[in-house]
């Protein structure tokens, strides 16, 4: 079975002990290090590969849901705290699970099962090298390869993520999204859209066409986009 790397950020010394031995009573985990505060969880994630994190909210120099936003690429994350009214607005980062402290193994073993499953909520990783997002879809998160992205469109406080097989919407901003995707095969062709580069069937001066749908190009945008269709 996969192991999956994962570290603790936890000030309370009984809670990371705690956390710790349940680390050690499932076989897919393995600890890499418990942080005191996500300062230091920061260069434990400069300097190696984690893919999950135990993250507590209440953190001193640096919030928990506060360090979320600071990663570009964070692992899955399990929210662990005492405070349920912090739930939605965890999920609103797309975290795995969110605990509440005191935290039952049986709770606890249930929300890093989701890890091995095919809805399991990883936030950006690569199942045989394909890359994938899980993208919170009305409390429920769901999986888009990036590789079967068509387009993403701006809707208000929503982005639409167009696929061959579905269009989801989930309330993100454009430009994160677009960070989100960043160095990966896409380009941004309108203040409300982001293209599939490979996905792209023809193109005119004003517009690119996937899967049969018109998607224009802005006038801003312009240079860059057919800089990258090589004119």
């Amino acid at each position: 079975m996969q192991k999956f790397n994962c570290i603790i950020v936890e000030d309370e010394p009984l809670a990371a002990e705690i956390l710790q031995d349940y680390v050690t009573q499932v076989s897919f985990l393995q600890l890499k290090a418990v942080c005191a505060n996500a300062i230091i969880a920061t260069e434990i994630l400069r300097n190696n590969q984690i893919d999950l994190i135990f993250l507590d909210i209440n953190l001193p120099k640096l919030k928990g849901l506060d360090f979320i936003k600071t990663l570009q690429r964070p692992p899955a994350i399990i929210l662990t705290t005492a405070y349920h009214e912090y739930a939605l607005q965890g999920y609103e980062h797309n975290v795995l699970d969110y605990l509440l402290k005191p935290i039952e193994f049986s709770r606890f073993l249930k929300a890093v099962n989701k890890l091995t499953t095919p809805a399991a909520t990883t936030n950006s990783t690569q199942t045989d090298d394909r890359k994938y997002h899980f993208f919170n879809v009305n409390k429920k998160m769901v999986k888009v390869f990036y590789d079967e992205i068509l387009y993403i469109e701006s809707q208000r406080e929503y982005v639409k993520i167009a696929t061959r097989t579905q269009a989801i919407l989930t309330k993100l901003a454009l430009n994160e999204v677009e960070e989100l995707l960043q160095n990966e095969h896409f380009v941004r062709v309108h203040r409300s859209f982001i293209v599939a580069k490979d996905k792209i069937e023809a193109y005119s001066a004003t517009d690119v066409e996937i899967n049969g749908k018109q998607i224009p190009i802005g006038r801003g945008y312009k240079d860059e986009v057919w800089e990258v269709l090589g004119n």
